[in-house]
């Protein structure tokens, strides 16, 4: 049997939430270890950094809430007492001052995560945080001991308080696979499916249409589904379309895929013009140019955006040649697309689904298990990319590590 190491906190996971947790426990004077299945810590948090960390966002609180949709009265209160300002001042306090880009969005003035998590990590060990990697978590052992697999063989620890922050379902080649969805229902805790979020959805592209354009950006474009329409940028895949501007819409789109097999997403490629503008411009003498030329100067599309408006014509039975003016320029800000598939969640930016709130109490602990805390995307909500998601892990693993500091007496 392995040995019993004793500790006060024990931390599982070793991202946003769970490295905030634990700081919250250290400053309550507690012994605390974060444990992680990883080689290194916070593998997600660095490949969010490496075009330019997002860590918040600057819009007002109420507008910022409003982002987490039904979530919103859980998340609020942990929001409100850690949200967007409180991060940077944390983030500014580690010497990785912040800035606010022109979309509102709130970025490091070193842009990338490593810095920012390498005196993070400092400051922790500073405070006498343990970190234990390479070590999965299995569960609870017969005397309810949290059981570990390691590169020596089955660890066990004996620790007063847990705090859970293994993370959603997207991106397990970084550590964060779900697994702990079984190991929490095994123990009588309601978990809704685990569903991707913030994901890029399936279209029945023609062979021809996916490798000419596989990759290729719809900018400046405006994306509706429903009663919601999103402005910003899209991108071709291979397998149907993803990008900023689609997951904005994602969790309407899923919903509706889920529901009934398939979405029909429209798309607007010259949203600041006009039916009127575009057929006057249309209307104009082709002359000798070709096609996609001549709509490339009048209409001022791109190539995607021309292949995308011959794919849906091609579909339907036609061509834009057979199209008069006024026809091709309604087509142009209505391109309607069939999606018939949601990506994979393992391709998602982030999860859905995950712990019911009725499991969770006001301090987050879960209540079928006194003394175990969970926090970050384990828990059941979702949000859009643009600080949104990272300022809710930092909020609630800051929630439930100073629960689980609460329950400790400190």
């Amino acid at each position: 049997m392995a040995d019993l190491i004793d500790i006060d906190a024990a931390v599982i996971g070793a991202g946003p939430a769970g490295l905030i947790a634990a700081e919250q426990l250290a400053q309550a004077g507690a012994r605390v270890a974060v444990f992680d299945g990883m080689a290194a810590p916070a593998r997600k948090f660095l490949l969010a950094g490496r075009g330019g960390l997002n860590l918040t966002h600057s819009e007002a609180l109420p507008d910022f809430l409003a982002r987490y949709g039904a979530a919103q009265p859980r998340l609020s209160p942990a929001i409100e007492a850690f949200g967007p300002q409180q991060l940077r001042a944390w983030a500014d306090d580690l010497g990785q001052s912040t800035f606010v880009g022109t979309s509102g969005r709130v970025f490091p003035v070193a842009m990338k995560a490593s810095p920012l998590l390498r005196a993070w990590l400092r400051r922790l060990d500073a405070q006498g945080v343990q970190l234990r990697l390479k070590h999965r978590w299995t569960g609870w052992d017969g005397e309810g001991h949290l059981s570990f697999d390691t590169p020596d063989g089955p660890r066990r620890i004996a620790a007063r308080t847990t705090v859970l922050a293994l993370g959603g379902a997207s991106w397990p080649r970084l550590g964060s696979d779900g697994s702990w969805a079984d190991l929490l229902a095994r123990k009588g805790v309601t978990i809704e499916p685990l569903k991707p979020a913030n994901c890029g959805f399936v279209a029945a592209w023609s062979a021809l249409f996916a490798d000419k354009y596989q990759g290729a950006p719809l900018k400046n474009v405006a994306l509706s589904f429903g009663p919601r329409t999103v402005r910003g940028e899209a991108m071709i895949t291979r397998d149907g379309i993803e990008g900023g501007a689609i997951y904005a819409l994602s969790a309407l789109l899923r919903d509706a895929i889920l529901a009934g097999g398939e979405a029909r997403l429209w798309i607007a490629l010259r949203p600041d013009l006009t039916p009127n503008d575009l057929a006057a411009r249309l209307a104009k003498p082709k002359g000798k140019q070709s096609l996609s030329t001549y709509l490339r100067k009048a209409a001022g599309l791109l190539p995607a955006s021309i292949g995308l408006l011959q794919e849906v014509a091609h579909a339907s039975g036609a061509t834009l040649a057979m199209l008069p003016a006024d026809e091709l320029a309604a087509l142009i800000n209505a391109v309607p697309v069939r999606l018939i598939g949601v990506a994979p969640i393992a391709r998602a930016i982030s999860t859905a689904g995950g712990i019911a709130w009725d499991e969770i109490g006001d301090d987050y602990m879960l209540r079928k298990l006194p003394g175990v805390f969970a926090a970050g995307e384990m828990l059941d909500w979702e949000a859009p990319t643009g600080g949104y998601l990272l300022t809710a892990c930092f909020a609630t693993g800051a929630a439930a590590g100073q629960g689980a500091a609460k329950y400790l007496g400190r």
